[in-house]
């Protein structure tokens, strides 16, 4: 029986005999179901139409994972390599045999983690085809886990998965919505992994927030603030997104700035007509 993939978000299902009927995810104000309809796929499937797995490397021990042709939403998953192992960022919804040995090559996975439910892809089937390392997500998002296993692991406060790497959950886009820092990025200045909890515009000098990015749904003055002081509470100097957007420098100064512009707006303060 195949563990189904939704065609929408790529977010992997339990291994069940018929596709499920919906898929939570997608159904919530914050993605869509696309009109013509759910529909499912599986790795396998997705094996013989072709997908596969492309590598690139935005800088050192950093490389991009993304599934070629785009699958799902088409996020970029992040792999950091590091002494102590290497830790899986926003896991694509695609994973085989030959995609695993291309990212085992780099050295072992001991920790995948996605940013948000959105980006929970083939987490669990990641997993299994690296060895098991464990899978963790935010305690807050527990109950839109769609594939429940054993290698998951809930988290609450901020988490060293690796030493110079840590997790934390920052709210906003999903009560668990998490960026991870990487201490060593950057040349030593600090990375911030950001998924699309904050999103880093085209000109690399602003990013935004929202709660639904398709359907265009903001968030409050209130929520935003919070989002950007919590993501500041560790350093941090460039930071990538999930689909290949980045802040090349300055980014947490980038993140307050565009913060307070966020909320000048959405509070009417530049309630203007030109």
């Amino acid at each position: 029986m195949p563990h189904w993939i939704c065609l929408a978000c790529a977010v992997e299902h339990p291994e069940t005999p018929d596709p499920p009927l919906e898929c939570a995810i997608c159904l919530d104000e914050r993605q869509y179901v696309p009109r013509s309809g759910q529909a499912w796929t599986s790795l396998e499937r997705m094996s013989a139409d072709g997908v596969a797995i492309e590598l690139s490397e935005p800088e050192p021990n950093l490389f991009g994972i993304s599934a070629s042709p785009q699958i799902g939403i088409g996020q970029r998953s992040l792999l950091i390599t590091t002494t102590e192992g290497n830790v899986l960022w926003d896991p694509v919804g695609f994973v085989d045999a030959a995609s695993a040995e291309k990212v085992r090559r780099l050295g072992p996975v001991v920790a995948i983690v996605a940013s948000h439910p959105h980006m929970f892809g083939a987490q669990v089937s990641w997993s299994r085809a690296l060895g098991d390392p464990p899978v963790y997500v935010a305690e807050a998002d527990r109950d839109w886990v769609r594939r429940p296993d054993a290698v998951i692991r809930f988290w609450r406060d901020d988490l060293e998965v690796v030493p110079g790497i840590t997790i934390r959950a920052i709210g906003g886009h999903f009560p668990g919505s998490a960026i991870a820092y990487w201490r060593d990025g950057a040349d030593g200045r600090g990375v911030a992994l950001s998924g699309d909890t904050i999103f880093p515009g085209p000109s690399g000098k602003w990013v935004t927030f929202m709660r639904s990015f398709p359907n265009q749904i903001p968030m409050s003055a209130a929520v935003v603030d919070r989002v950007a002081t919590s993501a500041n509470a560790h350093p941090y100097d460039r930071m990538y997104g999930n689909f290949g957007n980045v802040i090349d420098a300055d980014a947490m100064a980038v993140v307050r700035r565009s913060a307070d512009r966020y909320m000048s707006w959405v509070s009417g303060e530049f309630d203007v007509l030109t």
